[in-house]
C-alpha cells in the first residue's frame, strides 16, 4: 500500500523546473556513456525521450559543464551540504573534543566593539 500511496502523489513541477531536471538528467547520462556533454547531445538525448525545452537550457548546461570534471562535481556535491552530522551516541560524545564556548563569545562581542557599532543595541 505504500507503493499506491507514493505514486498517487500529486507532484508539482514548474516548466523551467521540468526542462533543468530533463537537461540535467540528460548531461548525467551522457556523461555515464562516456560521451561527450554538448548541448547539441543534451538536445538530441532529450528529443529521444520525448521531452522538450527551451532551445538556451541545453547550451548552458553544456556551458557550465565545459572543461569541468562531472565526477568530481558529483563527488564534491557530497561534502557540500546543511552541515556535518552531530555524535553517534555517548560513546562519540566522550571521543569529541571539548570546545570553549565563553570564548567565542568574547571574540564576536570584540569584533561589535572594533566596528564601532552593534547591530543589536
Amino acid at each position: 500500500t505504500l507503493f499506491v500511496s507514493v505514486v498517487a502523489m500529486p507532484l508539482t513541477v514548474t516548466p523551467e523546473e521540468k526542462e533543468e531536471l530533463l537537461c540535467t538528467y540528460a548531461a548525467l547520462v551522457l556523461h555515464d556513456e562516456n560521451v561527450a556533454v554538448t548541448a547539441e547531445k543534451i538536445q538530441a538525448l532529450i528529443k529521444a525521450a520525448g521531452g522538450s525545452v527551451e532551445p538556451y537550457w541545453p547550451k548552458l548546461f553544456a556551458g557550465l559543464l565545459e572543461g569541468k570534471d562531472i565526477s568530481d562535481l558529483l563527488l564534491g556535491a557530497a561534502g557540500v551540504g546543511g552541515g556535518a552530522a552531530g555524535p553517534a551516541g555517548p560513546a562519540a560524545a566522550e571521543d569529541a573534543p571539548k570546545e570553549e564556548e565563553p570564548e567565542e563569545e568574547e571574540e564576536e562581542e570584540s569584533s561589535d566593539a572594533d566596528m564601532g557599532f552593534s547591530l543589536f543595541d
